[in-house]
């Protein structure tokens, strides 16, 4: 039996908005393979607008380690490489006047090492933030059955079911991280 809730259907919500954040975060881990979406996050000085860099041009991957970005306005090309530069990325882009090459470097085995702690970080501030979800719903229901607007019987069901998404999505974030390690440690 179900017990249709506002907290529930919020936290669930949060929840997802959560996992959505991990796999993002996760992405900017680079695993010593070109991906496109590394330079999601960054922007340029588009003519005074702040813009991704996927909008100002065509990015492609033509090798294991290396990205190529051909830009529809060249004039722009500094602004791309500065803001390639000013980012986290650690990599020096390369131009020759048309496209931008940025050439990722062999990851080492101890660097592998360290960005699978650092996408395990990530996700155990996810499981972290999860529980502190479920707590807030947890807290709306226990208000609820002292004043009498939620009986018994509905806060232990209510209970229980906040209890099964939790563990349903900390076990998507258990997902998340096992295919990013795989990733990491692939060679």
């Amino acid at each position: 039996m179900q017990v249709e809730h506002e907290a529930l259907k919020t936290a669930e919500e949060k929840m997802e908005k959560t996992l959505n954040v991990l796999k993002k975060e996760l992405v900017s881990i680079r695993a010593g393979r070109a991906n496109a979406q590394l330079l999601d996050g960054i922007m340029v000085d588009y003519y005074g607008t702040p813009t991704p860099i996927s909008q100002v041009g065509n990015i492609s991957a033509p090798e294991p380690r290396l990205l190529v970005i051909s830009l529809w306005d060249t004039n722009i090309l500094h602004e791309v490489e500065k803001a390639i530069q000013a980012s986290d990325l650690g990599i020096n882009p390369a131009n020759d006047g048309k496209v931008i090459r940025l050439a990722f470097p062999e990851v080492t085995g101890e660097k592998r090492q360290e960005l699978v702690k650092l996408a395990k970080k990530k996700a155990e501030e996810s499981k972290i933030a999860i529980r502190a979800i479920r707590r807030d719903a947890n807290e709306v229901f226990k208000k609820e059955k002292k004043t009498s607007t939620l009986t018994e019987d509905d806060y232990d069901i209510l209970e229980k079911e906040i209890q099964e998404l939790t563990d349903k999505k900390v076990k998507k974030v258990e997902e998340i991280l096992q295919s990013k390690e795989k990733e990491i440690l692939e060679i």
